[in-house]
């Protein structure tokens, strides 16, 4: 606890003498980041393939890459920073979602504590040993533990706090910080729907069931907050998304995916028993019309299609998180608008269609945090 306070007070007293100001010191933070990214490229791969059993190329598009999204845009900035920030990482992408937030908090002259996911140890040993031979640590620090600490941070006030996680460790987080109205972005989890339209032609289909099978189980094996929940489909159409699922899961897995180098394990045991409960919910089971073995000792859960489990499981009311994938057929396409208006607003939803008007339906007619069209987790 006093290791914590003389940090906490290291911090406010850098951020107080304006050095974290200087348009200088945040552009050497910054490519002191990307050195740190080029110099231990290889260590980051391998303490992601021991947390999580990634494959070097999930990692490197997942966890490295640095998008040209805005080249050549030109936008301006006039930053005012708020203090001494708080940055809460997940599990789940344990790199890229501690240090996208501190890249915000460092380009606005913040001072920052980042609190690791302790579900991640390698990463979090990872950041806490190496940030301080890159980084100015007398403004940047990272602390370590588990619920314990976490708890002990929260009773400090901060002048932000960016939160990645479930939505009750986030009314926890919320509670704390409105004890000294400190201001909080939340970045949680939710049901992600995708459409699938007949499209065009066999070859769009095909295009997109690969993205489908890429975005559910490509990224973490389902352990993502934007990663596909379930997708709506016409009934008519449901033998043929079956079939080209299979295709691609074995394309992209092999015939036994459980000895796949490219796909990530479950967390850890009690994720493990969620999603086990999820799947041998009686009801949920007879859905199943692909995978569903799991291996308790090594963590692992095959990609698992059901068709039409029923509306009223849990697997249709909680976020999956997980390698399960439910397909659900409407008699018409367009019904897919009422059925996710029918259910709490979506974190992302991916519309797989060619028909214009039916876009402007879909941006007119529903809420979610984000919609993309014809593609899955680019946003």
């Amino acid at each position: 606890m006093e290791k914590l306070e003389n940090s906490l007070g290291e911090l406010r007293q850098c951020f107080r003498s304006g050095r974290t100001r200087s348009v200088a010191w945040r552009k050497n933070q910054l490519r002191a980041v990307l050195k740190l990214i080029h110099d231990k490229e290889d260590v980051i791969f391998e303490v992601l393939q021991q947390d999580l059993g990634k494959h070097p190329v999930e990692s490197y598009r997942d966890e490295q890459h640095v998008p040209l999204l805005f080249f050549p845009s030109k936008g301006e900035v006039l930053p005012e920073p708020y203090g001494v920030v708080l940055i809460f990482g997940s599990w789940n992408f344990p790199i890229s979602v501690a240090l996208d937030p501190l890249i915000g908090a460092i380009s606005a002259g913040n001072a920052v504590v980042i609190k690791p996911s302790e579900q991640a140890p390698a990463c979090s040993s990872f950041l806490a040993n190496i940030l301080p031979l890159y980084l100015d640590d007398s403004a940047i620090k990272v602390i370590l533990g588990g619920a314990n600490e976490s708890e002990q941070l929260l009773q400090h006030k901060w002048d932000k706090i960016f939160f990645t996680g479930s939505p009750q460790v986030a009314s926890q987080v919320m509670t704390a910080a409105a004890k000294h109205l400190t201001p909080v972005t939340l970045e949680l989890g939710g049901k992600c729907p995708a459409i699938l339209d007949s499209l065009s032609s066999p070859s769009d289909m095909k295009v997109a069931v690969k993205r489908i099978v890429g975005g559910k189980w490509g990224a973490c094996n389902g352990q993502a907050c934007i990663g596909i929940d379930y997708v709506l489909v016409e009934d008519k159409f449901k033998s043929t998304l079956i079939e080209i699922l299979q295709k691609f899961i074995k394309k992209f897995y092999g015939e036994n995916p459980r000895n796949s180098g490219s796909i990530s394990r479950i967390i850890n045991k009690n994720h493990f028993e969620r999603l086990r409960n999820l799947l041998e919910d009686p009801v949920v089971a007879d859905s199943i019309v692909h995978g569903g073995s799991l291996d308790e000792e090594t963590l692992y859960i095959e990609p698992t299609i059901l068709l039409n489990p029923p509306l009223n499981a849990d697997i249709m009311n909680e976020e999956i998180f997980g390698p399960l994938l439910p397909i659900i057929t409407v008699d018409n396409i367009r019904e897919s608008v009422d059925f996710i208006n029918s259910r709490p607003k979506p974190l992302a939803i991916y519309a797989f269609t060619k028909d214009e008007t039916f876009k402007r339906q879909i941006l007119a007619e529903t809420s979610s945090g984000s919609v993309t069209f014809n593609d899955v987790l680019v946003q």
